[in-house]
């Protein structure tokens, strides 16, 4: 599951709203969703972003919300490293082989190390 499909399935949750009908809602088929939902589709268009966003009406913070996680829901990702130093492309191939292991736990404080040497280094 994505990202943004954790937070959609969350607020259909909340909300009592089925796929079927948010997916007719959205104009979208059920089984998109679906995918969408479990990473089995790529990132979803500023559109459709914007219509999930209206769909629930949710308030501005959240709507960002929504549009970082789409951004961070892509599930094929590609890292280029090219020219970059070593490490970095030691780390991405490491990342790769082992990330579909890695308990929810360890994923957790991996994702916040890497936010805390980004607030670090500026990035």
């Amino acid at each position: 599951m994505t990202p943004l499909g954790a937070k959609i399935r969350e607020l259909r949750a909340k909300r009592n709203v089925s796929l079927k009908e948010m997916a007719a809602a959205l104009s979208v088929s059920s089984a998109y969703l679906s995918a969408l939902e479990h990473g089995k589709r790529g990132k979803p268009t500023w559109f459709l972003v914007q219509r999930i966003i209206a769909y629930f009406n949710v308030i501005w913070d959240e709507a960002e919300e929504i549009q970082r996680l789409a951004e961070l829901s892509d599930p094929r990702v590609v890292i280029d490293t090219a020219g970059m130093d070593p490490k970095a492309t030691e780390l991405a191939n490491q990342l790769a082989l082992k990330v579909g292991g890695l308990s929810e736990e360890s994923l957790a404080t991996l994702l916040h190390q890497l936010r805390v040497a980004a607030v670090k280094d500026d990035v």
